[in-house]
């Protein structure tokens, strides 16, 4: 039996879970792509240019995690604008999605995704994201929500043999 899904703000003392949660799931996801971090997994998930962040919980605990940044900040605004045709100000990247493993094809990922983009669309920004496309699930997923790919980019901690980033936007 399905438990009750609790959307809420990401706090603090929710780090340390997401840390152990990253983990967990990387095998799996493969994401983030580069694994182990160079740096604390907390930084990772503890964005720069933050807007807002979720998490998802039932009872036996946290299963995932999103989070809303501003586009002008992030590498690849430059890209984002000119696919939009939109400047990076008004672009928000929906960033750090994981879900645990114990909740995967519970559509929790789709949820998560859901809060992000009806506050990128209440805040008037566009949604865009970018994604390694060795994760079919995660691109699936996405083309399945009405994500368009705008272009391919390369990341600055983009290992030499990994593949292009896939970036993307939701239109409407």
């Amino acid at each position: 039996m399905d438990r009750p899904l609790v959307m809420r703000p990401r706090a603090a003392a929710d780090l340390p879970a997401l840390v152990d949660l990253v983990g967990e799931q990387q095998p799996q996801s493969r994401y983030p792509y580069r694994w182990p971090l160079p740096f604390p997994v907390e930084d990772f998930l503890v964005r720069p240019g933050e807007i807002e962040t979720w998490v998802a919980e039932d009872d036996e605990g946290l299963l995932g995690h999103v989070s809303l940044t501003r586009a002008d900040v992030d590498e690849h605004a430059a890209a984002w604008s000119q696919g939009t045709g939109r400047p990076a100000g008004e672009l928000a990247v929906v960033s750090v999605l994981v879900v645990a493993s114990r909740a995967r094809r519970r559509g929790i990922g789709r949820a998560l995704i859901g809060e992000a983009v009806a506050r990128s669309r209440a805040l008037d920004l566009q949604p865009v994201l970018d994604v390694v496309p060795v994760n079919d699930v995660a691109l699936a997923m996405y083309r399945g929500l009405g994500w368009v790919e705008l272009s391919r980019a390369r990341a600055s901690w983009q290992p030499d043999d990994a593949p292009d980033l896939v970036l993307m936007t939701l239109p409407g």
